[in-house]
Protein backbone atom coordinates (compact mmCIF):
# COMPACT_ATOMS: atom_id res chain seq x y z
CA UNK A 1 0.00 0.00 0.00
CA UNK A 2 1.65 3.24 -1.14
CA UNK A 3 1.98 6.02 1.45
CA UNK A 4 1.64 8.61 -1.30
CA UNK A 5 -1.70 7.28 -2.57
CA UNK A 6 -3.30 5.88 0.58
CA UNK A 7 -5.65 8.17 2.47
CA UNK A 8 -6.20 7.98 6.19
CA UNK A 9 -9.71 6.72 5.59
CA UNK A 10 -8.52 4.00 3.19
CA UNK A 11 -5.87 2.90 5.66
CA UNK A 12 -8.29 2.75 8.55
CA UNK A 13 -10.79 0.85 6.46
CA UNK A 14 -8.16 -1.80 5.81
CA UNK A 15 -7.14 -1.92 9.47
CA UNK A 16 -10.72 -1.98 10.69
CA UNK A 17 -11.56 -4.66 8.15
CA UNK A 18 -13.86 -7.16 9.70
CA UNK A 19 -14.93 -4.78 12.45
CA UNK A 20 -16.12 -2.22 9.96
CA UNK A 21 -17.99 -4.84 8.00
CA UNK A 22 -19.65 -6.14 11.13
CA UNK A 23 -20.72 -2.71 12.26
CA UNK A 24 -21.87 -1.09 9.05
CA UNK A 25 -21.51 -3.46 6.17
CA UNK A 26 -18.96 -1.34 4.30
CA UNK A 27 -16.20 1.20 4.77
CA UNK A 28 -18.14 3.71 2.71
CA UNK A 29 -20.77 4.00 5.43
CA UNK A 30 -18.14 4.76 8.03
CA UNK A 31 -16.78 7.74 6.11
CA UNK A 32 -19.72 9.78 7.34
CA UNK A 33 -18.69 9.54 10.99
CA UNK A 34 -16.56 12.18 12.74
CA UNK A 35 -13.56 9.88 12.85
CA UNK A 36 -13.55 9.26 9.09
CA UNK A 37 -14.49 12.78 8.02
CA UNK A 38 -12.52 14.44 5.23
CA UNK A 39 -9.76 16.87 6.05
CA UNK A 40 -11.03 20.42 6.48
CA UNK A 41 -8.83 21.58 3.60
CA UNK A 42 -10.20 18.88 1.29
CA UNK A 43 -13.90 19.72 1.72
CA UNK A 44 -15.80 21.47 -1.03
CA UNK A 45 -17.97 24.48 -0.20
CA UNK A 46 -21.23 22.52 -0.31
CA UNK A 47 -19.83 19.69 1.76
CA UNK A 48 -18.50 22.10 4.38
CA UNK A 49 -21.76 24.05 4.49
CA UNK A 50 -23.71 20.83 5.15
CA UNK A 51 -21.27 19.83 7.88
CA UNK A 52 -21.65 23.20 9.61
CA UNK A 53 -25.43 22.78 9.61
CA UNK A 54 -25.02 19.36 11.22
CA UNK A 55 -22.64 20.74 13.85
CA UNK A 56 -25.09 23.53 14.68
CA UNK A 57 -27.86 20.98 15.19
CA UNK A 58 -25.64 18.73 17.30
CA UNK A 59 -24.49 21.55 19.57
CA UNK A 60 -27.99 22.98 19.89
CA UNK A 61 -29.20 19.60 21.11
CA UNK A 62 -26.26 19.32 23.50
CA UNK A 63 -26.46 22.80 25.03
CA UNK A 64 -30.12 23.66 24.51
CA UNK A 65 -29.50 26.96 22.73
CA UNK A 66 -28.92 28.28 19.23
CA UNK A 67 -25.33 27.69 18.17
CA UNK A 68 -23.51 28.84 15.05
CA UNK A 69 -20.30 27.19 13.84
CA UNK A 70 -18.62 29.23 11.12
CA UNK A 71 -15.62 28.66 8.91
CA UNK A 72 -14.62 32.19 7.95
CA UNK A 73 -11.55 32.28 5.72
CA UNK A 74 -8.42 34.34 6.32
CA UNK A 75 -8.83 37.93 5.17
CA UNK A 76 -6.57 39.13 2.34
CA UNK A 77 -3.52 41.23 3.22
CA UNK A 78 -3.76 40.36 6.91
CA UNK A 79 -1.10 38.76 9.09
CA UNK A 80 -2.14 38.75 12.72
CA UNK A 81 0.33 39.57 15.46
CA UNK A 82 0.27 40.14 19.21
CA UNK A 83 2.22 42.26 21.67
CA UNK A 84 2.20 42.27 25.47
CA UNK A 85 3.51 45.01 27.77
CA UNK A 86 5.30 43.30 30.65
CA UNK A 87 5.48 46.53 32.63
CA UNK A 88 1.69 46.80 32.70
CA UNK A 89 0.67 43.17 33.31
CA UNK A 90 -0.43 42.71 36.93
CA UNK A 91 -0.87 38.93 36.92
CA UNK A 92 -4.61 39.14 37.59
CA UNK A 93 -5.34 36.19 35.25
CA UNK A 94 -8.49 37.77 33.83
CA UNK A 95 -7.08 36.89 30.41
CA UNK A 96 -6.99 33.23 31.42
CA UNK A 97 -10.61 33.10 32.53
CA UNK A 98 -11.84 35.23 29.64
CA UNK A 99 -10.13 32.81 27.26
CA UNK A 100 -11.72 29.81 28.96
CA UNK A 101 -15.22 31.28 28.57
CA UNK A 102 -14.72 32.48 24.99
CA UNK A 103 -13.12 29.30 23.69
CA UNK A 104 -15.34 26.73 25.41
CA UNK A 105 -12.53 25.10 27.35
CA UNK A 106 -13.24 22.25 29.71
CA UNK A 107 -14.25 23.53 33.17
CA UNK A 108 -14.04 20.13 34.87
CA UNK A 109 -10.42 19.42 33.83
CA UNK A 110 -9.55 23.13 34.01
CA UNK A 111 -8.10 23.25 30.51
CA UNK A 112 -6.49 26.67 30.05
CA UNK A 113 -4.68 27.88 26.94
CA UNK A 114 -2.95 30.78 28.72
CA UNK A 115 -0.46 30.35 31.56
CA UNK A 116 0.60 33.39 33.55
CA UNK A 117 4.10 32.93 34.96
CA UNK A 118 5.19 34.86 38.03
CA UNK A 119 8.87 35.75 37.88
CA UNK A 120 11.33 37.48 40.15
CA UNK A 121 12.43 40.95 39.14
CA UNK A 122 15.99 40.28 40.27
CA UNK A 123 16.27 37.35 37.84
CA UNK A 124 14.42 38.87 34.88
CA UNK A 125 12.83 36.57 32.30
CA UNK A 126 14.10 33.25 33.62
CA UNK A 127 11.96 30.13 33.33
CA UNK A 128 13.91 28.41 36.09
CA UNK A 129 12.42 30.95 38.51
CA UNK A 130 8.90 30.95 37.04
CA UNK A 131 5.85 30.04 39.12
CA UNK A 132 2.54 29.41 37.29
CA UNK A 133 0.79 28.45 40.55
CA UNK A 134 1.17 31.66 42.54
CA UNK A 135 -1.72 32.42 44.88
CA UNK A 136 -1.57 35.84 46.54
CA UNK A 137 -4.41 37.82 48.06
CA UNK A 138 -3.48 40.74 45.84
CA UNK A 139 -1.36 41.16 42.71
CA UNK A 140 1.07 42.32 41.58
CA UNK A 141 3.17 40.87 44.41
CA UNK A 142 6.18 42.76 45.69
CA UNK A 143 9.37 41.92 43.85
CA UNK A 144 7.53 40.00 41.13
CA UNK A 145 6.50 40.55 37.52
CA UNK A 146 4.25 38.51 35.25
CA UNK A 147 4.71 36.85 31.88
CA UNK A 148 1.59 35.37 30.24
CA UNK A 149 2.39 32.62 27.73
CA UNK A 150 0.12 31.08 25.09
CA UNK A 151 0.61 29.85 21.54
CA UNK A 152 3.22 32.05 19.90
CA UNK A 153 1.82 31.45 16.38
CA UNK A 154 5.31 30.70 15.08
CA UNK A 155 6.22 31.29 11.46
CA UNK A 156 8.47 28.23 11.63
CA UNK A 157 6.32 26.15 13.96
CA UNK A 158 7.83 22.91 15.35
CA UNK A 159 4.33 21.63 16.12
CA UNK A 160 3.35 21.75 12.45
CA UNK A 161 6.51 19.92 11.39
CA UNK A 162 6.06 17.17 14.00
CA UNK A 163 2.43 16.26 13.28
CA UNK A 164 2.46 12.84 11.55
CA UNK A 165 -1.00 13.26 10.00
CA UNK A 166 -0.86 16.96 9.01
CA UNK A 167 -3.71 17.80 11.36
CA UNK A 168 -2.17 21.17 12.23
CA UNK A 169 -0.99 23.87 9.87
CA UNK A 170 -0.49 27.62 9.47
CA UNK A 171 -3.20 29.66 7.77
CA UNK A 172 -2.53 32.58 5.39
CA UNK A 173 -3.20 35.10 8.18
CA UNK A 174 -0.56 33.47 10.39
CA UNK A 175 -2.85 31.56 12.74
CA UNK A 176 -1.73 28.01 13.47
CA UNK A 177 -4.86 25.84 13.58
CA UNK A 178 -5.85 22.24 14.32
CA UNK A 179 -8.32 20.05 12.44
CA UNK A 180 -9.78 18.35 15.51
CA UNK A 181 -11.34 15.55 13.48
CA UNK A 182 -7.95 14.59 12.07
CA UNK A 183 -5.84 14.93 15.21
CA UNK A 184 -4.96 11.43 16.41
CA UNK A 185 -3.91 12.55 19.90
CA UNK A 186 -0.31 11.35 19.61
CA UNK A 187 0.89 14.56 21.33
CA UNK A 188 3.97 14.90 19.12
CA UNK A 189 3.06 18.58 18.73
CA UNK A 190 2.95 19.00 22.51
CA UNK A 191 6.41 17.48 22.85
CA UNK A 192 7.84 19.68 20.10
CA UNK A 193 6.33 23.00 21.23
CA UNK A 194 9.05 24.87 23.17
CA UNK A 195 6.44 27.11 24.81
CA UNK A 196 4.23 24.42 26.35
CA UNK A 197 1.27 25.99 24.58
CA UNK A 198 -0.79 22.95 23.59
CA UNK A 199 -3.34 21.09 25.72
CA UNK A 200 -4.64 17.52 25.52
CA UNK A 201 -8.29 16.66 26.04
CA UNK A 202 -8.34 13.66 28.36
CA UNK A 203 -12.13 13.49 28.28
CA UNK A 204 -15.14 14.97 26.56
CA UNK A 205 -15.06 18.64 27.62
CA UNK A 206 -17.49 19.70 30.33
CA UNK A 207 -19.00 23.10 29.53
CA UNK A 208 -22.02 24.36 31.51
CA UNK A 209 -24.89 25.05 29.10
CA UNK A 210 -25.37 28.53 30.54
CA UNK A 211 -21.70 29.37 29.93
CA UNK A 212 -21.10 28.02 26.44
CA UNK A 213 -20.10 30.58 23.82
CA UNK A 214 -22.48 30.00 20.93
CA UNK A 215 -20.41 31.91 18.33
CA UNK A 216 -17.92 29.30 17.15
CA UNK A 217 -15.39 28.56 14.43
CA UNK A 218 -14.72 25.10 13.00
CA UNK A 219 -10.96 25.51 13.55
CA UNK A 220 -11.28 27.38 16.82
CA UNK A 221 -13.62 27.33 19.77
CA UNK A 222 -16.16 24.67 18.84
CA UNK A 223 -16.19 21.99 21.57
CA UNK A 224 -13.32 19.63 20.90
CA UNK A 225 -13.74 15.85 21.05
CA UNK A 226 -12.03 13.62 23.57
CA UNK A 227 -8.44 12.62 22.84
CA UNK A 228 -7.26 15.55 20.73
CA UNK A 229 -4.87 18.45 21.22
CA UNK A 230 -6.07 22.06 21.27
CA UNK A 231 -4.51 25.52 21.55
CA UNK A 232 -4.92 29.27 21.28
CA UNK A 233 -5.99 30.49 17.84
CA UNK A 234 -5.94 34.25 18.52
CA UNK A 235 -9.72 33.76 18.96
CA UNK A 236 -10.10 32.99 15.26
CA UNK A 237 -13.88 33.28 15.59
CA UNK A 238 -13.43 36.92 16.63
CA UNK A 239 -10.26 37.97 14.80
CA UNK A 240 -11.61 37.09 11.37
CA UNK A 241 -14.63 39.29 12.05
CA UNK A 242 -12.47 42.30 12.90
CA UNK A 243 -12.73 41.88 16.69
CA UNK A 244 -10.04 41.67 19.34
CA UNK A 245 -9.27 38.31 20.97
CA UNK A 246 -11.08 37.95 24.27
CA UNK A 247 -7.89 38.24 26.33
CA UNK A 248 -7.23 41.66 24.80
CA UNK A 249 -10.78 42.78 25.50
CA UNK A 250 -10.81 41.77 29.17
CA UNK A 251 -7.33 42.97 30.18
CA UNK A 252 -8.03 45.69 32.78
CA UNK A 253 -4.74 47.55 32.26
CA UNK A 254 -4.40 47.50 28.47
CA UNK A 255 -1.26 45.35 28.51
CA UNK A 256 -2.26 43.42 25.39
CA UNK A 257 -2.14 44.65 21.79
CA UNK A 258 -3.42 42.85 18.70
CA UNK A 259 -3.51 43.73 15.05
CA UNK A 260 -2.35 43.34 11.49
CA UNK A 261 1.41 43.16 11.12
CA UNK A 262 1.05 44.29 7.51
CA UNK A 263 -0.64 47.57 8.45
CA UNK A 264 2.14 50.21 8.57
CA UNK A 265 -0.13 52.59 10.50
CA UNK A 266 -1.45 50.06 13.00
CA UNK A 267 -0.87 50.08 16.75
CA UNK A 268 1.02 46.82 16.61
CA UNK A 269 3.54 48.12 14.09
CA UNK A 270 4.02 51.21 16.24
CA UNK A 271 4.91 49.02 19.21
CA UNK A 272 7.36 46.93 17.19
CA UNK A 273 9.10 49.99 15.75
CA UNK A 274 9.21 52.16 18.87
CA UNK A 275 9.41 49.90 21.95
CA UNK A 276 12.01 47.56 23.42
CA UNK A 277 10.65 44.33 21.98
CA UNK A 278 11.75 40.73 22.39
CA UNK A 279 10.46 37.21 21.67
CA UNK A 280 10.67 34.11 23.82
CA UNK A 281 13.45 31.62 23.14
CA UNK A 282 14.72 33.46 20.10
CA UNK A 283 17.66 31.06 19.87
CA UNK A 284 15.26 28.38 18.56
CA UNK A 285 14.41 30.39 15.41
CA UNK A 286 10.70 29.61 15.59
CA UNK A 287 9.99 33.26 14.65
CA UNK A 288 6.87 33.89 16.77
CA UNK A 289 4.18 36.42 15.96
CA UNK A 290 3.81 37.04 19.69
CA UNK A 291 6.00 39.87 21.00
CA UNK A 292 6.79 41.08 24.48
CA UNK A 293 7.88 44.63 25.25
CA UNK A 294 8.65 47.09 27.99
CA UNK A 295 6.22 49.97 27.73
Amino acid sequence: MSHATTSRRDFLCVVAGCTAAAVSGSCGDLTHTDFFRKRFREMGKEELAQLLVELDAHNKKRFGKDVHVGAEDAMPDVEFGYALDINLCTGCRRCVHGCVDENNQDRDMEIQWIRVLEMEKEHGVNFHHADPYYDHETVPHEGKFYLPVACQQCRDAPCVKSCPVEATWQEDDGIVVVDYDWCIGCRCCMASCPYGARRFNWKEPEIPADEVNTDMHYLGNRPRPNGVVEKCTFCIQRARKGQYPKCVEVCPVGARKFGNLLDPNGELRYVLENKQVFILKSELSTRPRFYYYYG
